[in-house]
């Protein structure tokens, strides 16, 4: 059992970091800069980001994502995730833990690297209507709608299956802002109501809508060319996520939530995970020993550096 834990493990730090150990490369950043970041220990964000919830959050995030067909025309004309799913995933999950995580210099350098990559991604894509429309990875709308989907589905996870939020989800909502900032997004939503406004404005203006992109989207989400031994442990988390979706956009992507206790489900699976990884977080331990180098105090994220 011991051996099969073990490979497990390592199976499961690759797929989520891109390295056998849990730390890759770009964690020794973190461990380095000149002041405590944007957040800082006691965060909002250091709590929604440094809890295994996220693993059901990323799926449930990108479901969403599909709806809105400028942001699906994107990832079906520009992204590798057939090719290089892993790939894909680990490339976001720098950005968010080096944001979440980093000095401010850091965190800014990591963004500009996003969106670089986004320069390049512009095409057209064709609305419900059969109205063809131009569309840039760097237009602020598909900048909005995928920040507001990713808020939505961090907080959501969060708050099912997750220890309580400092500050309760406002605050979230509210540090994360600065993150959206740091990729473009004008006037992201600040509070848990303004969020739940925003997603839904998308939807009461007709624009989120399903095809047959969105179907292959969903086929490849439910079904990634993970390792054969984690595939029980993500359709659990898949379901989950999909249970978590609130039933209006459910409809939308043509899913159903099952009829099983999937949610208590999922916190089950989340804590076997918990019992494997272990207290493990690399990353959160790379950035307390870079505040404690600084001398700065513990609740630093109520004086984050501003963006200007």
């Amino acid at each position: 059992m011991s051996r099969f834990t073990d490979t497990w493990r390592s199976h499961l730090l690759s797929t989520l970091s891109g390295s056998s150990d849990g730390r890759p490369h770009w964690v020794d950043r973190i461990e380095e800069g000149s002041d405590a970041g944007f957040f800082g220990p006691g965060s909002a964000a250091w709590a929604v980001h440094g809890g295994l919830a996220t693993m059901v959050a990323g799926i449930r995030a990108l479901l969403l994502q599909t709806l809105h067909p400028g942001a699906m025309a994107g990832v079906h004309d520009w992204s590798r995730y057939r090719e290089d799913p892993l790939g894909r995933l680990s490339g976001t999950i720098q950005w968010l833990i080096t944001v979440t995580f980093a000095d401010t210099g850091t965190a800014r350098r990591e963004s500009a690297r996003v969106g670089k990559f986004h320069e390049r991604v512009a095409g057209t894509y064709t609305d419900a209507a059969g109205v063809v429309h131009p569309y840039s990875a760097g237009d602020p709308d598909l900048l909005s709608w995928v920040h507001i989907v990713f808020t939505d589905s961090f907080l959501a996870c969060h708050t099912l299956w997750g220890d309580p939020i400092p500050g309760g989800a406002d605050a979230y909502v509210r540090e994360w802002a600065q993150a959206g900032e740091l990729v473009g997004v004008l006037d992201p939503p600040r509070s848990a109501t303004e969020l739940t406004e925003a997603l839904s404005a998308y939807r009461l203006a007709g624009i989120l809508h399903y095809d047959e992109r969105v179907s292959e989207a969903v086929r490849f989400i439910r079904n990634p060319p993970l390792r054969r031994s984690m595939m029980p442990a993500y359709r659990v988390m898949f379901a989950g996520a999909v249970a978590s979706i609130p039933p209006e956009y459910r409809e939308l992507l043509g899913l159903r939530r099952s009829r099983l206790p999937v949610v208590t489900a999922t916190g089950l699976v989340l804590g076997a995970v918990r019992h494997v990884l272990g207290r493990t977080s690399t990353s959160e331990d790379a950035a307390s020993r870079r505040i404690a180098r600084l001398g700065e105090p513990a609740s630093s994220h109520e004086g984050a550096a501003p963006l200007s």
